[in-house]
């Protein structure tokens, strides 16, 4: 595992990017190691029942958050730029309380980051000497988007949730939860 201080960066390329294919490699490394990766932290230290626990039936719990994100980078990712077929079924992601377990969250999670990650790395590929595939136009959920704006909107979504499961997590855990040692991001170069 990278080193703790390095663990939610990304380091610079060892060539200068094309502006496409670095914001390209960015959404896939968020979407990749990042996010994944403080998710999975938060719910190593919760039981199954509490991953389904909300506080009211306004709100969310860590597991409808999951299944959101699958379904949100499904919907906006692999069918609207990857060109699949669009399945989601968004209320079904709020509405359920059958109580899967953390091993098939996490599984589900990563399978759909793992087909993320293909359609991405595809997109990355195509970006060698052109920089208009990220201006192809798409139509995810009804909205009349470029294909930068869906990657754009799908990492900004992914990161707002993870930060949702992460506190709700840390309500639930209290101080098990730990992503960085606090002595190591005072450190000056």
């Amino acid at each position: 595992m990278k080193e703790a201080r390095r663990s939610f960066l990304l380091e610079p390329p060892e060539h200068p990017l094309a502006i496409g294919q670095a914001f390209v490699r960015h959404a896939r490394f968020r979407l990749r190691e990042d996010y994944p990766v403080k998710i999975t932290g938060a719910l190593a230290e919760l039981t199954d029942e509490q991953l389904w626990w909300r506080p009211n039936e306004a709100s969310n719990s860590i597991g409808n958050l999951i299944l959101h994100l699958c379904g949100n980078v499904r919907q906006w990712l692999i069918a609207g730029v990857g060109g699949a077929a669009d399945i989601r079924n968004r209320s079904g992601e709020f509405d359920e309380r059958s109580q899967l377990s953390k091993e098939d969250l996490l599984a589900k999670l990563q399978t759909t980051l793992e087909e993320v990650d293909a359609v991405l790395a595809q997109l990355e590929r195509k970006l060698n000497d052109n920089e208009s595939p990220l201006q192809r136009e798409i139509v995810p959920q009804g909205f009349s988007q470029t294909v930068l704006d869906s990657i754009f909107h799908a990492v900004e979504h992914f990161s707002y949730h993870t930060g949702q499961i992460v506190f709700i997590a840390k309500l639930l855990a209290a101080d098990r939860i730990r992503f960085y040692d606090d002595r190591q991001l005072d450190v000056k170069r």
